[in-house]
């Protein structure tokens, strides 16, 4: 596939446990994550690192069995993860069930808080807001946002209102003017790109050694489909989920979901054949002392 812009191996991390290791109550050998990774074109080293570092950040916990280190979840990456299938299976990226409603947030904060101000507004943005006015975003839907102001200490200089538009406002511009649609859609319409090919195909030859057998392009299976849902959080994660309704007639997101959908079914039995065959995956029991080593 050409095209695709590089993905993190943070999120490439994620989207991995939350395949295999979330609600399982298991361990997993990182040794087998470094396999499966090296299929989707992350090094040995980059590997590594990148479990340490999440470590680090409290996204893993080590769990060591014999001479082998084993990685799984901590509260805090459950949590994210818990979030991303909720967005992935459940609220999908096409919003055909708005209310009408809106969540009005605004804010005033002296000048010189401008990292504040930056911290906010990204956070803002992540949560599926748009600037209105400077100061003032608005977001499709009932948005609960008490966590995060409270998390950036900024809960004196936010207020934050339900609304309705009167029934002269033109939403469609409103949110033309708000929103960059032509950016989320040029997304959806890449992702179409490169991933509807799949929906007729499995791996072959293209995606293993000339000598591979079998496991080999169930492995390359697996490793397609962790590039795939990957790829598809990091679209709908960026997606404020604004009302079809009000959307271009041609909104790609709809194609977009179906494509992932068709590529996820068809490859997902090869998938589970390889990580059934393939993971080394130990029970979770309680940490008795961590090493550094991974």
């Amino acid at each position: 596939m050409t095209g695709e812009e590089p993905l993190r191996p943070q999120s490439l991390m994620l989207t991995f446990l939350g395949d295999q290791v979330l609600g399982r109550d298991v361990c997993v050998y990182s040794g087998s994550v470094i396999d499966v990774f090296a299929r989707a074109g992350v090094g040995e080293q980059a590997t590594r690192s990148t479990l340490t570092r999440m470590v680090g950040r409290g996204l893993l916990r080590r769990q060591r069995e014999g001479r082998r280190m084993y990685f799984g979840l901590t509260e805090h990456s459950t949590a994210v993860l818990r979030d991303g299938e909720r967005r992935m299976w459940q609220t999908g990226a096409v919003n055909r069930q708005w209310d009408g409603s809106w969540t009005l947030l605004g804010f005033s904060l002296p000048e010189s808080w401008q990292r504040q101000r930056h911290d906010l507004r990204s956070k803002l943005t992540w949560s599926g807001f748009g600037p209105l006015f400077s100061g003032l975003w608005i977001a499709p839907g009932e948005v609960d946002v008490s966590a995060l102001v409270a998390e950036l200490g900024l809960s004196a200089h936010v207020k934050v209102f339900r609304a309705h538009a009167d029934a002269g406002m033109d939403i469609g511009a409103m949110i033309e003017d708000t929103w960059e649609l032509s950016e989320l859609a040029a997304r959806y319409e890449a992702f179409v790109g490169r991933w509807q090919p799949w929906e007729t195909r499995l791996p072959d030859a293209e995606e293993a050694p000339p000598a591979s057998g079998r496991g080999d392009l169930d492995l390359a299976s697996l490793a397609l489909r962790l590039r795939l849902q990957a790829e598809w959080l990091r679209i709908i994660r960026r997606d404020p989920r604004l009302p079809v309704k009000h959307l271009p007639d041609d909104w790609p997101a709809e194609q977009a979901e179906k494509a992932f959908r068709s590529v996820h079914a068809r490859l997902t039995p090869l998938a589970d054949e390889a990580a059934a065959r393939l993971l080394d995956l130990v029970p979770v029991r309680e940490p008795d002392g961590e090493s550094t080593g991974t």
